[in-house]
């Protein structure tokens, strides 16, 4: 077979603010391969089918020295997210052709992974047959996120309320499942009103455009809050500490409102977390695999599959497209989880 393009989409210098494809990402296609006679050394050849596209990605556009949970991306190289991808070539006995594996990917259409690389990716069963994408979306990093974090940290009642933040995002509609499922009062905030009537569909009680409706209002008339799950930070964080109830948990996931630069929000009732007892934690979600990674591929696969949780994906096709669908991210321009379509089977 004569050699084909290797697409892969290079991150290729310091962002100042919102990221610019072109320019802090490049897609390149100088780099070929040979998918029958490339070399395994022992190794993997995987095919990349499909690509998440997360907030967090932003946080990793930063000077090297720059120390944070998630290692920065590094200058002329691929990103790489949590994906899926299809085995071609296999020379280690753990991995077949044809089988799927779930973990992080570098943004580029075919790899060569080497041996011990190779052994950190999980081989999907999928017995209920989702779509692959379901898998980097409601079944991956994004559902884990929700399940782990809401297990851990909710410490729920019966009759309590939550108040979710970014509820039509990934995450946050997931969480919205979970907890009504725990019979829980649940608020939840969207940007605009066709992700406030989708947060409506999932189930949540009261449902809200936080640009046209003020976030302290609503709490004031729906709360008090007894589980806050943060996605956002800054004003909304400052307006959920002023509506908590005394021992309310505050479950801190993401704060999108930091990630793109800009004057940072200062919270100016922090003394409230004193006053009514309030228990703060935030969490990375591969901490919590441990605990509760298991637990989650038992149960969340059969429940998407028989429709009890419910999700939606914003599908693009095209590795080149990818720079354009992160600053959809950022800026909330995405209608449901997105994720890029890389390749087919």
């Amino acid at each position: 077979m004569a050699p084909v393009i290797n697409g892969r989409l290079l991150f290729n210098q310091l962002p100042n603010g919102l990221p610019e494809p072109g320019k802090t990402t490049v897609y390149d296609t100088c780099e070929t391969i040979d998918l029958e006679t490339a070399p395994l050394n022992g190794g993997i050849l995987v095919k990349t089918l499909v690509l998440s596209i997360d907030p967090y990605l932003r946080g990793r556009m930063r000077d090297p020295s720059i120390k944070s949970y998630a290692p920065p991306f590094l200058p002329s190289q691929p990103l790489d997210n949590y994906g899926v991808g299809l085995v071609l070539r296999s020379e280690r006995s753990s991995f077949k052709q044809g089988d799927h594996i779930y973990g992080r990917l570098p943004f580029q259409q075919y790899i060569v992974m080497p041996a011990a690389a190779a052994e950190q990716y999980t081989v999907l069963n999928n017995d209920t047959g989702l779509p692959w994408t379901a898998y980097v979306g409601i079944c991956g990093m994004p559902g884990q996120t929700a399940h782990h974090g809401w297990r851990e940290f909710s410490k729920v009642k019966a009759g309590e309320t939550v108040f979710v933040t970014s509820a039509a995002g990934p995450v946050g509609a997931t969480v919205i499942q979970i907890a009504k499922a725990d019979g829980l009062k649940v608020i939840a905030s969207a940007g605009s009103d066709e992700k406030v009537a989708f947060i409506k569909s999932l189930g949540a009680d009261v449902a809200f455009n936080y640009k046209t409706e003020n976030t302290r209002e609503v709490l004031a008339r729906e709360g008090p809050i007894d589980v806050y799950w943060d996605g956002v930070g800054g004003e909304t964080f400052e307006a959920a500490i002023g509506a908590a109830s005394v021992g309310a948990r505050f479950i801190e996931c993401g704060m999108i409102t930091a990630y793109n630069g800009g004057e940072p929000y200062y919270v100016k009732n922090l003394l409230y977390i004193v006053g009514k007892q309030l228990r703060i934690s935030g969490f990375i979600v591969t901490s919590l695999h441990q605990a509760h990674l298991s637990h989650f591929y038992e149960t969340f696969p059969k429940l998407v599959k028989e429709g009890k949780i419910k999700y939606k994906e914003d599908v693009t096709k095209g590795l080149e497209h990818a720079g354009h669908v992160i600053v959809d991210v950022l800026t909330g321009r995405n209608k449901g989880k997105s994720v890029i379509l890389v390749g087919e089977e």
